[in-house]
């Protein structure tokens, strides 16, 4: 085997050592163009940070859905969100667990670096019932960096806590529009 790697690395020597001659000799022809291959190159990862372990991710969501957890310590939990955000972050925790999601189960899978907002990593995570399988929902979530820790990101979260709220409006969801008055019958 070493002999094979001593014979290999001399034979590279030479095509290099070949290639770089030829390289000088200017009445040298062009290069023929390169066959085509049928295999995919391969894409090293050496530049690309490792995703963050699953419990970082997974960990946001157990603590924003704790009941255990005061609504004000899980602003930090969520990117740009401030203290106008704890009302709705109550609505959420509470409605898991009146929906019989306590015991509560959260997975993520498909993890994978964000095409959109560098930093970011995206997920596919499911939160589910421990006491009753079937009652889960899946969402694609997104979370931020936050230093050493992780954040669901801002359009992520408005998602998760107002499901009728567009995915890019922050803050409270604004109040309906009055109806309009009632047209007057004709009664001559």
């Amino acid at each position: 085997m070493v002999n094979m790697i001593r014979a290999t690395a001399l034979g590279l020597v030479a095509a290099v050592t070949v290639l770089g001659s030829a390289a000088c000799n200017k009445a040298m022809p062009p290069a023929a163009e390169p066959l085509p291959s049928s295999t995919t190159p391969v894409q090293t990862s050496l530049n690309v940070a490792p995703l963050p372990p699953v419990d970082a991710l997974t960990g946001v969501l157990y603590r924003l859905a704790d009941p255990s957890v005061p609504p004000e310590q899980k602003v930090a939990l969520i990117e740009h969100a401030t203290t106008e955000d704890q009302a709705e972050i109550a609505t959420f925790t509470k409605a898991l667990s009146d929906n019989g999601f306590n015991p509560l189960t959260v997975t993520a899978t498909d993890l994978a670096w964000s095409a959109n907002h560098p930093g970011n990593v995206v997920a596919t995570v499911t939160i589910g019932s421990a006491s009753t399988p079937g009652n889960k929902f899946t969402y694609p979530m997104e979370f931020s960096p936050q230093g050493t820790n992780w954040q669901l990101n801002r359009q992520s979260a408005n998602l998760l806590l107002n499901p009728g709220k567009p995915a890019g409006a922050a803050g409270p969801a604004p109040a309906p529009a009055p109806a309009p008055p009632a047209a007057p019958t004709g009664g001559h």
